[in-house]
């Protein structure tokens, strides 16, 4: 069953009437000063919160509540070329232009009155690929100040890639880059993360299992060890510099013994174009380095990575990719930083279209490639530059206006395609 009128016009109205700022599902709230209100006891972190308790947020005999929404809607058209043609004929595709729900999801999530900080979280998600609804981010998060962090318990991001890591509604771009998608988006275990505020050092490590996700789609390991460990040499929160470096491992089990590495083109309604088909693989491990520069409205990141498969009795393959990010806020708005997940958040809006304002506007350019060809495997290359407007007409309402270039190197051909989107997209969380 789709979501509903009812529930898309009760989130545009709570959209509207709330006044609360947004977070990341991501993410822990943080205090005015920017520290983690999960290490403040709780009557100073109710005494906080009771101040501007927004329209969404109850609270309750023994823990908080607040309820959120999301709702993305992609449209796609394209431009292709001869070639690329020939090469949708041979993957036996046909692209067409697309109107195409992204997801919708509904969100909860709370701080306990106990003694020791911990916050709970849970998701629901309709996803408008599979055409199911499925369980999303669910835990808890126990605060641990003796480790000068956090430890997660639950489903969850497993911590590889600031980008993966984000909220996808607080994304700089329409999607994430292709080399990316080998790494599953959620997974079922524990992470310890935490950050150092004087020597700038932040880490993520985590373990995880299919234990309790068998058949779920995005259950692809048995198990995996991830760790992202980093260092700001740079962080100015008051004028919104810093420099951010980190380095991304993990290494895990292929369920069954076999692994399918598989992309779209940066475009959720678009068919994977690249994909390397089922082989065997005993272990894979994945290697990346990521960096981000920001200075007030501007922001430029990297991430590169490559992703090994190991077998005893077949080929070992290789498969490489990265990307270059660059942002800028015409309107004067700074993408906030937050140390608790060490990752980009919401942008703000100083004064909506709805009060009378422009909102903020950024320009974003988006260059990226994937290569899966290694060995008898000729999964196919695809590299794409995708110029696109954010208009953020209020905290809650997103438009994306994106166009796309993009090449396949597949079938001994290079075949050019062009990518006309939008996207419609409501957050409140």
């Amino acid at each position: 069953m789709k979501p509903s009128l009812f529930f898309i016009a009760f989130f545009v109205l709570l959209s509207h009437l709330s006044p609360c700022r947004l977070y990341s599902q991501d993410t822990l709230k943080q205090t005015p000063d920017g520290t983690t209100g999960l290490f403040l006891t709780i009557r100073e972190w109710d005494s906080i919160r009771l101040k501007s308790l927004p329209i969404n947020e109850f609270e309750g005999a023994h823990s908080s509540f607040r309820i959120g929404l999301g709702y993305i809607h992609d449209f796609t058209t394209y431009a292709q070329s001869e070639v690329f043609k020939e090469q949708m004929d041979s993957l036996k595709l046909s692209l067409s232009p697309t109107f195409k729900l992204r997801d919708f999801r509904i969100l909860g999530s709370g701080v306990l009155k106990t003694k020791r900080p911990i916050s709970w979280k849970f998701a629901y998600m309709w996803d408008g690929d599979k055409k199911i609804w499925m369980a999303r981010e669910t835990g808890l998060t126990i605060g641990v100040p003796e480790l000068a962090g956090h430890i997660f318990i639950g489903r969850t991001k497993e911590g590889y890639s600031m980008i993966k890591v984000m909220n996808g509604h607080s994304g700089v771009t329409n999607e994430r880059q292709m080399a990316l998608d080998p790494i599953p988006i959620l997974a079922d275990g524990i992470k310890w993360f935490g950050y150092l505020p004087k020597s700038r050092i932040f880490w993520n490590l985590g373990a995880f299992s299919d234990l309790t996700s068998k058949g779920q789609g995005f259950a692809t390991y048995e198990w995996q060890f991830v760790a992202r460990v980093g260092w700001m040499p740079v962080y100015d929160k008051a004028d919104n510099k810093l420099i951010h470096i980190a380095t991304n491992l993990r290494y895990g089990k292929p369920l069954n013994g076999k692994f399918t590495v598989k992309s779209r083109p940066e475009s959720n309604p678009t068919p994977h174009l690249i994909n390397t088909g089922e082989f065997q693989t005993d272990h894979s491990s994945s290697i990346g380095a990521e960096i981000f520069y920001s200075n007030n409205s501007l922001t430029l990141g990297s991430e590169v990575m490559v992703h090994n498969f190991y077998s005893e009795k077949f080929e070992d393959h290789k498969f490489y990719g990265g990307d270059f990010i660059a942002s800028y806020f015409f309107t004067g708005a700074k993408r906030p930083y937050n140390t608790v997940g060490s990752i980009y958040g919401f942008v703000p809006v100083k004064k909506s279209v709805f009060k009378g304002g422009l909102g903020e506007i950024e320009g974003v350019l988006h260059a990226s490639t994937f290569n899966l060809n290694d060995g008898s495997i000729q999964g196919g290359q695809f590299w794409r530059i995708t110029p696109m407007v954010n208009w953020y007409l209020s905290k809650a309402i997103r438009l994306e206006l994106i166009y796309g270039y993009g090449v396949l190197d597949r079938f001994q051909k290079k075949g050019a395609v062009h990518f006309f989107e939008s996207r419609f997209q409501l957050t409140a969380m």
